[in-house]
């Protein structure tokens, strides 16, 4: 005779836990002041992305992508509305506190790259424990640097890559710590469309996996082609 399962026993309550959103914003203000006057760069914007999704961000230039990424990433405090990552109230904490938090559930990727001409590759991906953020994830490091065709290329500073190469340093660094969000500014802006399909494919298994959400702004096709939701941004607000 099989014993049943209630909805009391650990077991149970672990297969049936909801998990919070990657990102929740809800009603979202934010001006900036002007020698012309005020600018409304967002404007009563709610979004939510859940885990497993991959969401691009598109729309003219002006009309309010960077300010929401930066909102999202815990470093732009909105005027109004709120904010959560994971759950988590960024903006709730000091900025030291804020800083930890979001080297623990955030993770970046630039289309500059942004990354330290005088470390290698393994410690590029590693700065962030370079910076005393704590924990030892220099296996976890060489694993992905591994998965994106980078292991022989450990020991070489960034001058030493190519492009594509470069952007994948960028991708592991942001993976680094297994973040619940990943946000993405044009991550194909200066790639190949070999090497741009690479990191789009990277960035959806990640989504994919369940584990957290992408947030993407591009203005390239192929990767709008590649997300999994597509939302529009025009004038502060979402269309």
């Amino acid at each position: 005779m099989t014993e049943s399962i209630n909805s009391n026993s650990p077991d149970a309550s672990a297969d049936t836990e909801v998990r919070p959103p990657a990102l929740c914003l809800d009603e979202v203000n934010k001006q900036y002041r002007t020698a012309e006057g005020h600018v409304q760069a967002l404007d009563e914007v709610s979004l939510t992305l859940e885990n497993g999704e991959f969401v691009a961000l598109h729309g003219p230039s002006g009309c309010g992508k960077s300010t929401l990424l930066l909102m999202a990433g815990g470093l732009l405090s909105p005027d109004s509305g709120t904010l959560t990552i994971a759950g988590g109230h960024p903006y709730a904490l000091g900025a030291e506190a804020r800083a930890a938090f979001r080297a623990l559930h955030v993770g970046f990727v630039f289309q500059q790259f942004h990354l330290i001409p005088y470390l290698d590759v393994l410690d590029n991906v590693l700065v962030g424990e370079l910076a005393g953020t704590g924990g030892d994830h220099r296996e976890r490091a060489r694993e992905l640097l591994d998965a994106f065709q980078l292991g022989h290329r450990l020991h070489h500073v960034p001058s030493k890559l190519s492009i594509g190469e470069q952007q994948r340093v960028a991708l592991a660094r942001a993976f680094l710590r297994s973040p619940a969000l990943i946000l993405a500014d044009e991550p194909t802006g200066n790639l190949d469309t070999e090497n741009a399909a690479i990191i789009l494919e990277h960035l959806g298994r990640f989504a994919a996996s369940g584990d957290g959400a992408v947030l993407m702004v591009t203005h390239d096709d192929r990767a709008r082609a590649a997300a999994s939701r597509s939302v529009e941004m025009r004038d502060g607000q979402l269309v």
